[in-house]
């Protein structure tokens, strides 16, 4: 009896303890093994030794619960609890003050961009997302976007008249129309197949999602421009994220910074090896604009800051110059 009686009550704490546990999905679209992959990984390991165990983060990698499109809604409605999407993809939720990321040669490097993410501007703009229901977290790095295409692409002649795969976003649609390119808004996990059967010619990647994807296989060339900034906003349902424990919602804070330092600096790593293995697999010519083609390309492209001023906001932009030193009049 007296051993049924311990049984029992042991049962009891295991189920109690079982209960107890959080369980957070966190949905994202790229795949395991890209900086954003390895990072939410992170996040997950450290929030679990943080919390003791309380709280166990489920990770889902390419699009395994919702396509890109779908995930925001999902994340709205609470069927997932965080994500980490593209700045890109707040514009349609009314929010365009992030599509500024997408500007073309805003920020000249990582210092620059840093000055932005890590301040008050990206403080500000977190802040405008939680009328809808978002709370966030954090800036993660992915890198600097290079054009692919199947045939060279050096002056600025080069683009026109190629379709080039984005994501959805009015500044983007305008840089490529810039240039003398065809927008193509597509889900990043159509893209390998578009590219393959012609749908597209091209498209804008840091290195590593250009790589992971596997994209270098139906590339014939890549241009290492540097034209624009592909970053993401770690976010989470704002009803269940302050519905947390205050312990709890600290400790988990606590590994989002340390999941953060970890995102950023994996960034460049891995944007740099996946470039070796671009370069090594002999399938896609690797070219390295001049200063001369960069500047072209840069004068270009500067019509987009003034065109989509008073879509991303003049005051938010005025505030991101101001921190960067950037003028796209003086070039």
């Amino acid at each position: 009896m007296k051993l049924k009686l311990i049984l029992a009550t042991a049962l009891l704490a295991i189920g109690a303890s079982v209960s107890a546990q959080t369980i957070i999905k966190f949905s994202h679209v790229v795949a395991a093994d890209t900086p954003k992959g390895k990072a939410s990984v992170f996040f997950a390991q450290k929030a679990a030794e943080l919390t003791k165990g309380k709280v166990k983060v489920e990770v889902y990698a390419n699009s395994a619960l919702y396509k890109d499109k779908e995930e925001m809604e999902a994340l709205q409605i609470g069927s997932v609890h965080m994500l980490a999407p593209s700045l890109a993809k707040f514009g349609p939720l009314g929010v365009k003050e992030f599509e500024a990321f997408d500007l073309p040669f805003i920020f000249d490097d990582t210092a620059d961009l840093h000055k932005v993410t890590q301040g008050p501007v990206g403080a500000a703009l977190m802040a405008k997302l939680e009328p809808r229901g978002i709370k966030g977290l954090a800036y993660w790095d992915n890198g600097f976007k290079a054009f692919s295409a199947n045939t060279p692409l050096k002056a600025v002649a080069d683009y026109k008249g190629k379709k080039f795969r984005i994501q959805s976003s009015k500044v983007l649609e305008e840089e490529i129309r810039s240039i003398g390119g065809i927008a193509q808004v597509m889900a990043f996990s159509e893209v390998y197949q578009a590219l393959q059967t012609g749908v597209v010619d091209g498209t804008e990647n840091p290195i590593s999602n250009f790589y992971t994807q596997k994209m270098h296989e139906v590339q014939k060339h890549l241009t290492l421009t540097n034209h624009g900034y592909l970053g993401y906003a770690v976010i989470a349902n704002k009803k269940f994220w302050d519905g947390l424990p205050a312990d709890v919602r600290g400790q988990l804070e606590q590994a989002m910074k340390e999941a953060t330092v970890y995102a950023n600096k994996i960034a460049q790593e891995e944007n740099d090896m996946a470039l070796e293995g671009v370069k090594k697999s002999g399938k896609t010519t690797v070219y390295v604009p001049t200063k001369e083609e960069r500047l072209a390309l840069k004068k270009a492209m500067a019509p987009v800051h003034t065109k989509m001023a008073e879509r991303v906001g003049k005051e938010t932009l005025e505030q991101i110059y101001q921190a960067t030193g950037f003028d796209p009049t003086k070039l």
